[in-house]
This record gives C-alpha cells, structure tokens and sequence, in this order.
C-alpha cells in the first residue's frame, strides 16, 4: 500500500518508500471487516522513537477508496499517538504533505516549520498530546513486532 501511495501516485520515491526508520518501526493497520473476501487492509502508518520520548508517526496511507472522508486517517493517526503516549512518548511528530496540514490541524496538531522533502512542500508538525490519551496497547520487546 506504501508503494502505491508513494511512488505509484504522489511520485515522492521511484521504486521504494523504504528507509532506515523501518526497520525500528511499529506498523499499525486499518482493517476493513466487512469487505467481500473477508479482512482488507484499507490504511496503514508507521510510528518510531527516534530518541527517549521522542515520537515519529509516518508514511500515513489510506487506499483511494476510503479517502476524503475522514474516518481511517483520523483513526490512524488517533492510534499511532496513543500507542506512542502509552509507551512514554513526550512529543510526537510528523512531516506532513503541505495538502494534509488542514486535516492535522483539525485533529489537534500544530505546524512548527516549514520543510521540503523530496522537492514537495512538508510541514514538520507536532501533535498536541493533551488530546490523545495514553493507550494501554503493550509494547513488543525489542525485535518484536505487533502480531
């Protein structure tokens, strides 16, 4: 779904959204359980610590169909920072597309800079934890991932 959100349609990668952060990050999915041949996954994102405290939430996608109305991405993104405050996040991040920054407003986030990435205008944004309480999903070990 990465893929095709990245490099297929928005162009930010050629052939792989992959990076160095994958491979210390927690996937988290949306699953759509009404779908005709049982569970299809309908978004996904990707939170990581990238310092003691401090959050990262990424590569947000949500599939074509189950955009513009709000309910995934918010979902998504509802989790990612909950899970991350429950497992003693201070300050969660992201760099969202400059397109989404109303969207994160909406949910309770703040734009702290401007940036580009990859040639395309990005705010590094900041959410406001106070809105999102602390989750109680437990955290996997270390090399562990969600099941």
């Amino acid at each position: 779904m990465r893929r095709s959100t990245f490099c297929d349609e928005q162009r930010l990668f050629r052939s792989t959204d992959e990076d160095e952060w994958d491979a210390a990050a927690f996937p988290i999915v949306a699953v759509h359980l009404g779908a005709r041949e049982g569970e299809e996954i309908v978004g996904t994102v990707r939170i990581y610590e990238a310092e003691p405290g401090v959050w990262y939430g990424g590569r947000l996608s949500v599939e074509r169909a189950h955009r513009k109305q709000g309910v995934v991405g918010r979902g998504l993104v509802h989790k990612a920072v909950t899970t991350a405050h429950g497992w003693g996040c201070s300050r969660f991040l992201a760099l969202v597309q400059a397109a989404n920054v109303p969207f994160f407003e909406g949910i309770h986030w703040r734009s702290l800079e401007e940036r580009s990435f990859h040639d395309h205008p990005h705010h590094l944004m900041q959410a406001d934890l106070a809105s999102y309480p602390p989750g109680d999903e437990p955290r996997p070990p270390p090399g562990e991932r969600f099941r």
